[in-house]
């Protein structure tokens, strides 16, 4: 019972980290169009700037993740304007290998500035701490993780469905040329959309560096396990992505404890099962 316990709160940890990350690769999949498959590259992006505020510059780790964030989106905005904004309504094999190329673009980039090396982001002092749940103890920086991801939740699915950005981004996504009729400025609505979906991919970087740490092929390693997020819980859902990842955080969890010889044999075994039962995933819009 104590290991099944043990398995829970871990698994709720990696789900929530894998979520915050995640979610923003489902906004711009389901609801831009967009396969954007260097959204873990600015994951990366994301703990490296944390990484060197913190480790270079001595800057506090709440500053750190807010320079992160913002840094991120700063980069990222000329990226959308140059190139991601050419494959809006583009074939998805011609985004494949455009966003592909970024990645290898970042990567190198990424590299050549920071070193080939695993990066680290300290912790402050009110997260390396344990709190006991009488079963076990519970790292302080877990629960951490744990109400981020409820709050990006909760956040991003109130400025989705029910704000006036969340209407005119919907309406862009099912005809963009009647959108602009009435009004609505799309690019600024895509260019919005884009840059909220990386500063998350960002947040989740450096929240999540504990359990995916940041090191120089965090990109290419993470790739597939986002894409399977996404895929599962159903592209542009917010409470799809949710679900996923409790559910696949939970199977992968539970393997490494009591079956690590296999691997991720379950985690991708998992993902086979509930793609065929649901092909658009398990609360995928659709089309």
């Amino acid at each position: 019972m104590q290991s099944a316990l043990s398995v829970a709160v871990d698994a709720l940890a990696y789900g929530m980290v894998l979520f915050v990350i995640s979610i923003g690769l489902s906004v711009t999949m389901g609801l831009m169009r967009v396969v954007n498959l260097a959204h873990g590259a600015f994951a990366m992006i994301g703990g490296y700037i944390a990484s060197y505020a913190t480790q270079m510059l001595g800057i506090g780790y709440a500053a750190a993740i807010l320079l992160a964030v913002f840094g991120t989106i700063a980069i990222a905005i000329p990226i959308e304007r140059l190139l991601y904004r050419r494959i809006y309504g583009a074939p998805e094999l011609t985004q494949v290998l455009m966003t592909i190329g970024i990645t290898f673009m970042i990567i190198g980039i990424a590299n050549y500035v920071f070193g080939p090396t695993l990066k680290t982001i300290p912790l402050p002092g009110e997260l390396r701490g344990a709190l006991d749940l009488g079963f076990r103890s519970i790292a302080t920086h877990r629960i951490f993780a744990i109400l981020c991801g409820l709050a990006v939740a909760a956040l991003l699915w109130f400025l989705i469905e029910k704000t006036a950005f969340g209407i005119k981004l919907r309406a862009s996504v099912d005809n963009a040329s009647m959108a602009a009729a009435l009004g609505v400025r799309t690019e600024i609505i895509y260019a919005a959309s884009f840059a909220v979906a990386v500063g998350l991919a960002a947040l989740g970087g450096v929240v999540g560096a504990e359990l995916l740490p940041v090191e120089p092929y965090y990109a290419l390693r993470y790739m597939v396990t986002f894409l399977v997020v996404v895929s599962v819980g159903g592209a542009g859902s917010i409470p799809g992505a949710l679900v996923a990842c409790l559910l696949l955080g939970s199977i992968d969890t539970a393997g490494r404890y009591w079956l690590p010889e296999f691997g991720e044999f379950f985690f991708y075994l998992s993902v086979i099962v509930i793609i065929c039962l649901f092909p658009r995933g398990l609360l995928g819009r659709r089309a």
